[in-house]
């Protein structure tokens, strides 16, 4: 069974009466054996935990310092047998000082101590009234070898920091400890360490770790929770980790302070789970961290491993470190639950109504821009469109108006035509027509039909035969037509293609994969869906005053008509019959697989299993497995089309250009990922 390489953690906030330790440990127990159920590998729980965070000066009493160590050693009783990691807080006294600490046990062992570094004493905290700083520890240590720890019975060493007789057993303790549970590396701060212009997480990510656990003791006030949630999506997506946030809850003094019980999951800057806050009981939320992605996108992020300004090179890092094994992550079966929300659509926004405004408006800016720029640069007032009446020819069409407005330009410097062939049907003739009208741009036809029969005589073609150079003929003609207006009234050829087009190669080299300018080179077809719906929606102003129909009402009907080439003839009754998306797969599943190929490295095993999970009740496992052969086949197979892309603007994350963020040889094999799937 693989895991694919997600490793399922939990924030887990229990309910506490504060300086009863006895009943805090049964209750962590409890929680425990539900994470144990649940197949987590980590399960972190607040801040002091096992005596409650507003002890205050009964920190100051021995009773409560031992019955915390007596606490540890019951919960470490309780986890033998089982493979959850368990992080609890806890006082731990070392000589006469005491740390605030996170206490990390497996399978019946103490696997190391993590004291707090930053002690907030200021407003409504005192905590250097009680605890001293875990750089106690540093500033006392050498350094290690770096070697890994298996914290065994016959086999302990001092770690780099030191060890103490804790719990019943000798125990490692130091801020830098990283724990390895299979291929997670788990990193440890505490509360106040993730405010700090330089948090510990920071520093243990560049040692490795992969997995932040954060114990925390956060209070609520007004706002603060937009500002903590904030600061940890934001330091996930900074240490490109996995952050896991409990903070204290139910039960802890309202003396002055109302705690919540705060519980976070961030991977990479995007929120995973959150619970309810101001719970009156114990909760606990899980998921299943991409470990693998988050390796990904570290290796492809080279500033990650950038040189300190001190002159540190990350790779030092790791010598201050000391690495103990804890053992395998916990047997969890993926492929029966998959704790993680998966988008099936990933390219396009699916939050809210707002969200998707913010990003169309964004989109079309950055495509607006780019183009207006490139006129501008060059001095041209003229631009030519060829008008299909389908999706990416009318959003070209959108923002080039839009650019011309931009420039000051009238739109009647706009040339778009349609160029009707052997396939072209009355609806999408109609609406490129009547488009061009609304728009007010100046519109031309050029039928291709003599052009291209002459030239089927001329190369010995059967025009009955409708193969590949049937086709292919057609859009050379047109790209030849669009090309020679442009050098007859001074213009450039704006090009209509998208990204999923040039992903899988389905255009016709030489033909429409050729332009002056793609302004939707970045833009892949599910989106430009979504765009268009979005400018028939909000742009009520695009349409020139007495026009046939409204823009709005025509670019509803394009989004609604089959998305065809029209190479080849309509029936009789001049329905389109040639479909796209019969003949290479549907859009949704080929931008499903290229978002998830090109942002995170997959392989094609796990494009399989996300997308059967992602398309669940849409698409059976064999068409998802056909189109997925069809996908990594046509993506190899079609590089040469794009090592000669034309420019067009970077919009998204994704981008094939050749030279921005996809060099790939042409002539790679694609053997070994086919034999994948």
């Amino acid at each position: 069974m693989s895991d694919f390489g997600f490793f399922r953690v939990a924030a887990v906030v229990p309910t506490v009466k504060v300086a009863d330790v006895k009943e805090n440990t049964l209750e962590i127990c409890r929680l425990l054996a539900q994470a144990e159920e649940k197949k987590v590998s980590l399960a972190v729980f607040p801040e002091l935990s096992v005596t409650g965070y507003t002890c205050a000066d009964l920190f100051g009493q021995n009773l409560l310092i031992s019955k915390a160590e007596d606490g540890i050693t019951f919960i470490k009783k309780f986890t033998r047998g089982k493979h959850v990691t368990a992080v609890v807080g806890a006082p731990v006294r070392v000589g006469g000082r005491l740390y605030n600490s996170a206490v990390v046990i497996r399978n019946g062992v103490v696997k190391g101590i993590v004291p707090k570094i930053y002690l907030p004493t200021y407003d409504e905290y005192y905590e250097s009234r009680w605890f001293a700083s875990g750089a106690d520890f540093l500033s006392k240590a050498s350094r290690c070898d770096g070697s890994f720890l298996d914290n065994g019975k016959d086999s302990f060493r001092e770690c780099f920091g030191g060890t103490i007789q804790f719990a019943g057993a000798k125990a490692n303790i130091s801020p830098n400890l990283l724990f390895n549970i299979g291929k997670a590396v788990v990193g440890i701060e505490l509360c106040e360490d993730l405010w700090t212009p330089l948090p510990p997480s920071s520093y243990h990510c560049l040692a490795g770790a992969n997995v932040i656990a954060n114990l925390s003791g956060s209070n609520e006030v007004l706002m603060k929770h937009d500002y903590r949630k904030g600061l940890i999506s934001q330091q996930s997506a900074r240490t490109i980790s996995g952050y896991v946030y409990s903070s204290c809850g139910w039960g802890e003094s309202t003396q002055d302070l109302v705690f919540a019980g705060e519980a976070m999951i961030c991977e990479n800057g995007s929120l995973m789970a959150e619970n309810k806050r101001f719970r009156s009981e114990s909760s606990m939320i899980v998921s299943d961290i991409d470990l693998d992605k988050l390796s990904v996108l570290r290796q492809k992020k080279n500033s990650f491993y950038a040189v300190a300004p001190d002159g540190t090179r990350s790779s030092e890092f790791h010598n201050y470190y000391s690495r103990i094994n804890v053992g395998n992550p916990s047997d969890t079966d993926f492929d029966a639950s998959l704790l993680r929300k998966l988008e099936a659509h990933p390219f396009i926004p699916s939050t809210s109504k707002q969200e998707l405004d913010v990003r169309c408006k964004e989109i079309t800016s950055i495509q607006v821009t780019g183009l207006a720029t490139r006129l501008s640069h060059i001095g041209c007032k003229t631009a030519v469109i060829g008008i299909s009446g389908g999706l990416d020819s009318t959003l070209a069409l959108i923002i080039t108006a839009l650019a011309f407005d931009k420039l000051g330009l009238p739109r009647k410097n706009i040339i778009g035509i349609t160029m009707p062939g052997f396939g072209t049907t009355k609806r999408t003739h109609d609406n490129a027509d009547d488009l061009m009208a609304s728009l007010g741009i100046t519109g031309k036809e050029i039928s291709i039909a003599p052009a291209v029969t002459q030239h089927f005589k001329d190369i010995g073609h059967d025009p009955h035969e409708h193969d590949t150079t049937y086709e292919n003929s057609q859009a050379r003609e047109r790209t030849q037509i669009l090309m020679d207006v442009a050098n007859k009234t001074g213009g450039i050829v704006v090009g209509t293609g998208d990204l999923s087009e040039s992903a899988l190669g389905w255009a016709t080299y030489n033909g429409d994969h050729i332009s002056m300018y793609a302004v939707n080179a970045s833009i892949p077809k599910t989106l430009v869906v979504s765009i268009i719906k979005w400018i028939a929606q909000t742009h009520s102003n695009l349409s020139e005053t007495g026009c046939k129909r409204e823009v709005s009402a025509i670019l509803l009907d394009i989004i609604d008509t089959p998305i065809s080439p029209e190479l080849t003839p309509a029936d009789a009754s001049g329905k389109i019959i040639q479909l796209t998306e019969d003949l290479v797969g549907p859009y949704e599943l080929h931008d499903f697989f290229l978002y998830n190929l090109f942002r995170f490295g997959y392989p094609p095993s796990k494009l399989l299993f996300l997308a059967k999970k992602a398309f669940a009740g849409v698409y059976d496992d064999a068409t998802i497995e056909k189109w997925l052969k069809t996908f990594v086949r046509r993506f190899f197979s079609q590089q040469f089309k794009r090592s000669c892309m034309p420019d067009g603007p970077k919009v998204g994350s994704v981008s094939l250009s050749p030279r921005g963020d996809w060099r790939m040889p042409s002539d790679a094999w694609s053997t070994m990922f086919s034999e994948d799937i």
